[in-house]
């Protein structure tokens, strides 16, 4: 079932701006956190000794503020990350709540990097870093929907087909004849969320599935 939302809930779901846990999540794993360690102190040293140089003229003040954004891009670079992933779903003209269920659920390894790496004999070899990830495929009682997938975690082991699903569908028809994209999902059955990012401000998620949903059950 699809309830196409109000006007203005599809951006009070998702912020245009990160919250803390889609920082979390756009932070990445330790080898992109030190790349941006990285970035932030080759990029704020060089800007740092340019200021200085140029202190004396009128672009010394502009090469610190610019040194001091490279020193604080730790920080923004996941802000503007998880900002830009939220902006490819609040454009879509129109957005629906979905309510349906999960029909088959199934595990697939992916390559997540590769790296040559010397072995015992000095010869390289690739290694690939590999993840297991869940695909989740939804329907509702007019047909399939789309796939979920996400890396998986031991509490995914408990999702079975038949669960209940809901999650917002993301179209630039009126009608959704055509599924451009799907946001996170909440599992209401395990109390679960599932998804490779969290796009959705889940207490509002909730509470507006509880909200609609039983409005329109009781009619």
């Amino acid at each position: 079932m699809l309830i196409p939302l109000r006007p203005g809930e599809l951006q009070r779901l998702i912020p245009a701006v990160a919250t803390g846990t889609q920082f979390a999540a756009a932070l990445g794993d330790p080898r992109k956190i030190l790349q941006r360690v990285l970035i932030a102190a080759i990029g704020g040293v060089i800007t740092l000794l340019i200021s200085q140089r140029q202190f004396s003229s009128g672009w010394g003040s502009i090469w610190l503020i610019i040194a001091v954004a490279f020193l604080l891009y730790v920080l923004w670079g996941p802000i503007l990350e998880a900002s830009r992933r939220n902006a490819t779903l609040r454009r879509y003209p129109s957005a629906a709540l979905f309510d349906g269920e999960v029909v088959d659920a199934f595990t697939q390894e992916r390559v997540e990097s590769r790296r040559e790496q010397a072995n015992e004999r000095g010869t390289l070899e690739l290694v690939e870093n590999r993840r297991t990830w869940m695909v989740l495929e939804l329907a509702d009682e007019d047909g399939y929907l789309a796939r979920l997938s996400f890396p998986m975690l031991k509490p995914h082991g408990q999702i079975r087909p038949g669960t209940p699903v809901r999650c917002l569908v993301l179209s630039d028809r009126k009608d959704f004849s055509r599924v451009a994209s799907i946001s996170d999902a909440w599992l209401p059955t395990l109390r679960l969320w599932v998804g490779e990012y969290p796009f959705l401000l889940r207490p509002a998620f909730e509470e507006l599935c509880q909200m609609r949903l039983s409005s329109r059950r009781g009619r």
